[in-house]
């Protein structure tokens, strides 16, 4: 059973971090780019680590895992808030719908 939901987490991972990808060949901005980028990684690699977690059981490797896990939590989304400000601040302008401009 840890097998199977172990393969689930894993595979889910992959698909979130799929669709990521795919995110970012068809968003039309930077904005939107990085978002699905954030998001996609970040959770996908959540997922791949909580599946790495189950096979590993209660090791050393485990604690490692948790670590790496916290420690892409908060850098990831951090580093996508900086690249937009920085975008922001260098003149980049979100892409907005015809009946907000």
């Amino acid at each position: 059973m840890i097998n199977f939901l172990s393969w689930v987490l894993l595979l889910s991972g992959c698909f979130c971090v799929l669709i990521s990808a795919i995110g970012l060949i068809r968003m039309p901005d930077l904005f939107t780019r990085m978002h699905a980028a954030g998001v996609g990684d970040t959770l996908g690699a959540i997922l791949v680590i909580a599946g790495l977690m189950l096979q590993a059981g209660p090791t050393l490797l485990l604690a490692k895992l948790v670590l790496i896990m916290f420690f892409l939590l908060f850098t990831g989304p951090t580093a996508c808030h900086a690249l937009a400000k920085a975008a922001l601040a260098g003149g980049e302008k979100p892409l907005l719908d015809d009946n907000n401009q």
